[in-house]
């Protein structure tokens, strides 16, 4: 665990603050943890904020000492979910040791523990609350070192558009911070979220990833292919090539599955109805759409596109058997402090969706 940090003014706190974040989908994937504590990515990772899925957390501290309460999604939290919440609480009260328990009440207008990255909305928000209930006054490194010990990509989420998470080469994990690369607004594409499966996902990303790199036999080229990747994204995203950022997100994807899945056990996410939209999603990129896939560790299918192909790809995915129902996402904002009376469906950003 990093130290915490060492400059973090404080303003008067209001003892209670609500936050809205939202989840991300990585385009070069994370799959993978350094050893020793912190936290640590094992690789970088590039990724898009989306709008159109929120979380929205709200966190009063009670100035007393006892228990906090940890609700989500109208419910206790169960005891993992509790423990991490925790644990980035006193992170922050060991600057603010007054602050005494606090009273956590987190919801996802999305699919939680699903694949669609509910804890990096979940944790980015509540650090962001938190924060500022606290008065605490922190840099933006300080905030990625402490989202990323309670989710390896929370701290994607406290930035908006596209943002990439260095996996940092000191020990203390000083240099893994997540940093924007380009504002939502500068290239405006569109994600159509495929839901195939609502449940909580069997295997967590956190033991996903550390039996993969424990006993794939492709862990190594996993780590080693990387750089390479992370460059050729950059790249992509700097000079809006949609079709370079269409094959690199790609082929990082399918080797992260196929690093998952020739894990030992195996480690298998996909469901029938996700191959059928990869391969719809090829499809229609063949007929001269611009479209692209990605999965990240769940059944869930993100086909990225423009907003001249969204009207057909939405329409293919839409027909699918096995689709439950589809998200459409613009890209979206950062973590953020919303206004007593202000409702997250109140921001400037359009939230579009199709299905329920």
């Amino acid at each position: 665990m990093t130290a915490p940090p060492e400059h973090a003014p404080r303003r008067v706190p209001s003892g209670e603050a609500c936050a809205v974040a939202h989840p991300n989908i990585a385009l070069v994937k994370y799959w993978g943890k350094r050893s020793g504590p912190g936290n640590l990515p094992a690789v970088g990772s590039i990724s898009m904020t989306l709008d159109g899925m929120t979380t929205r957390t709200r966190v009063r501290f009670l100035g007393a000492a006892g228990d906090d309460r940890v609700c989500l999604d109208g419910a206790d939290a169960d005891a993992k979910t509790a423990r991490r919440v925790r644990a980035l609480l006193d992170r922050l009260r060991s600057l603010a040791p007054e602050a005494g328990a606090a009273e956590v009440e987190s919801s996802n207008d999305f699919p939680t523990g699903a694949g669609l990255a509910s804890s990096a909305s979940g944790f980015a928000a509540l650090l962001v609350a938190a924060e500022s209930a606290l008065g605490l006054h922190l840099t933006d490194d300080d905030r990625s070192r402490l989202a990323r010990e309670a989710s390896g990509s929370a701290p994607r989420s406290l930035h908006g558009g596209f943002v990439e998470m260095a996996c940092g080469r000191s020990d203390d994990g000083r240099d893994a911070v997540a940093r924007p690369l380009l504002a939502a607004d500068d290239w405006p594409l569109k994600v159509v979220v495929a839901v195939i499966r609502e449940e909580e996902k069997e295997i967590g990303s956190g033991e996903g990833m550390q039996r993969s790199l424990a006993t794939s036999p492709y862990a190594g080229s996993w780590i080693a292919s990387h750089p390479a990747d992370l460059e050729d994204a950059r790249e992509a995203i700097r000079t809006r090539d949609f079709a370079r950022l269409a094959a690199v997100a790609e082929a990082s994807c399918l080797k992260m599955h196929a690093l998952a899945m020739s894990a030992r056990p195996g480690i298998l996410y996909w469901r029938g109805a996700t191959v059928e939209a990869l391969h719809a999603i090829v499809a229609l990129r063949q007929e001269g759409l611009d479209v692209f896939f990605t999965v990240d560790a769940g059944p869930q299918v993100k086909a990225v596109c423009t907003e001249a192909s969204l009207p057909r790809v939405r329409a293919r995915l839409s027909d699918l058997p096995g689709v439950r129902r589809l998200i459409v996402c613009p890209l979206g904002r950062g973590a953020r402090l919303l206004r007593p009376g202000e409702d997250a469906a109140g921001s400037p950003e359009s939230r579009r969706r199709e299905g329920a």
